[in-house]
Order: structure tokens, then sequence, then C-alpha cells
């Protein structure tokens, strides 16, 4: 390692680990090793199998698709502080909860800042994270936020397509700012002025769409749908039937990550959309859908861990 960068390590949780081996192949560094042991009812326990006294210690890991996963998290902070860590960084490329962000109805409550509060409360110093639900859920922090976009990576991919007639889709109103930003990361790339067009869409219940509309024309369009993940993939699904019936002549879909639970996987393969394509901050399997495509971000956050370490600015590595 580069004698000007602070000594680090970098470990993983057990839904992190594949994308941290990515990251340590980028740093040059070996992933460390830390051990799981699991009980009969439930209950596990983390352990570091080497030192990490004095250093700053990375703990990759996505809060989903379980509470497990993010309590496992919790133990791997709280183990390190107490094995006399120097910083405690924790990487979260998926933030779980982080559409319970506000009190939208009575007696309700906010999971993004009970969240926010554990992972503080157990030893984290700063907190590396990808396209939260909402932008401001960065406040709910006291400590540093580094938040990074997928749609660098996702523009890259659309790009190389070489896309006719593309233009931007945003899903729903909400995400109009998203879909904007990628408009201007993609019209960077191509050096061609990409539009876009909003879908309205009415939600009775969770993970349930009733109507939605497209505003703005895609008559013979090439239409890219961004979207900040795909649950069960039903909006997603009912905006490229709405783009095709509108006259599109292809859709896909791309979104940071990719949750695909319950019926998500069916829902896209019996859908219009041509492709999925989302990042690996969930691990996916391919062979559960022939459609899906995964691209990665582990580059972006090795980059970010570099910065931390040497002191240099993140936000220039982030700008969508």
């Amino acid at each position: 390692m580069n004698s000007e960068i602070n000594p680090y390590k970098v470990f993983a949780g057990s839904k992190g680990e594949a994308l941290a081996q990515r990251i340590c192949n980028h740093l040059g560094c070996q992933l460390g090793k830390i051990r799981v042991d699991r009980f009969a009812d439930g209950e596990f326990a983390v352990s570091f199998e080497e030192s990490v006294r004095g250093q700053s210690v990375y703990l990759v890991q996505s809060t989903c698709p379980n509470s497990d996963n993010l309590m496992e998290l919790l133990l791997m902070i709280d183990a390190a502080k107490r094995a006399s860590a120097y910083k405690v960084i924790a990487v979260v490329p998926y933030f779980g909860w982080a559409r319970q962000d506000r009190k939208d109805k009575p007696r309700v409550s906010i999971g993004a800042k009970l969240v926010a509060n554990m992972l503080q409360t157990a030893g984290a110093d700063r907190v590396i994270t990808m396209d939260l639900h909402a932008d401001q859920i960065q406040g709910f922090f006291d400590i540093p936020v580094d938040h990074l976009y997928g749609a660098n990576v996702l523009a890259d991919y659309v790009s190389s397509l070489n896309l006719k007639n593309m233009i931007v889709a945003s899903p729903d109103v909400g995400g109009s700012k998203r879909a904007a930003a990628f408009c201007k990361k993609v019209s960077s790339i191509a050096g061609i002025e990409v539009p876009m067009v909003i879908c309205y869409k009415h939600r009775a219940e969770f993970n349930k769409v009733d109507e939605m509309r497209v505003l703005g024309d895609v008559k013979d369009k090439d239409v890219v749908i961004v979207d900040d993940m795909a649950d069960t993939a039903g909006t997603l699904c009912k905006a490229a039937d709405v783009m095709k019936e509108n006259g599109a002549r292809s859709v896909r879909a791309l979104v940071a990550h990719g949750i695909m639970s319950g019926k998500a996987c069916e829902n896209i393969m019996n859908s219009q959309l041509e492709e999925l394509v989302f990042t690996d901050s969930i691990p996916f399997d391919l062979q559960r859908c022939p459609k899906v495509h995964v691209v990665s971000v582990a580059d972006p956050i090795a980059e970010t861990i570099m910065a931390i370490q040497a002191h240099r600015s993140v936000s220039e590595l982030n700008i969508v």
C-alpha cells in the first residue's frame, strides 16, 4: 500500500462478500478474515480473525432483505470498536428501511432514522452508502455520510448500447429529479441532448400500482426507465406496458438496487421490458431471471475508500 495512505482493512458480512472481494481487487489488498458462529436458536456471534488495532476498518454489508443482515453489521461494528480499531466505516451499498423516511400517516415509525441511530450507537464513525431512497436521509446521521450514485456506472452501460432514439423516463413524479440527473449524465457521455418523460402513478397500497399515465411522447423511442430500486418490479413492469401502449419501440429499466422479492423475476419475464439492469449492491443469482444484467459498483466504492484514506475530496468522484 502507498506509504502516504493510512493503514486500513476491508471485511465483509454475509451479504457483502462478493462485492467486497471486487472492491479489494481494485484496491490491491486482501479481504479480511471474519467469522460468524450461529447457534441453534438463530442467534449468531461475529469475531475478527486478524488484528484491526489502530486501523481504519471498512465493513461491507447491505442491510437487506431481512434484519439478520443489519444485526450482523451492527455486531461487526461493535466487534471492531472493541478490538481497538482506529475508525470503523460502514459500507452499506443498499440502505434498508430507507422507504420509511417520514411520518406520512399517524402512529408509524421512521425506520430510516432508527437504523441510522443504531449504526451510530454500535460505533460507526462514517457511512458509505449508495442511492438512498431520499437524499435527506443523510441528515438522520450525526457522522459523515458519503452518498454515492449508481447512475454513473449505469449511464456508462446504457451509453454502450448506442440506442438510436433514447429517451429517459421516470416511473413516478417523485423520481423526476433522479431521472433528470441521469439524463444529464447520459447526455454528457453521448454528446447529444437526451429528452425525458414522466409517469404519473396512483398507488392504493404498498407494492401495488392502480393507475399509470405517461406525461410526454414516447412514440418510436427507445425508453430507458430510471428508478432507485426494483422490489417486486410491479411499477417497472406497469410502466413498460404503458410505454409500449404509447408506441415505444423498446423499453428497458435501470435501477440502483435489485431487491427482486416475491414474484419479481416472474413479473419481469412476463413484462414488456427487454432487460432490467441494476448494480451488485445486493447479491443476485442471474440464473433466476435471464432478462437481468448486473453492473458492478466496486470501482467507485474502492475509489471512495482511497479518497477517504488519502484525505481527498469524495464528492468530485460521485458527481451525477
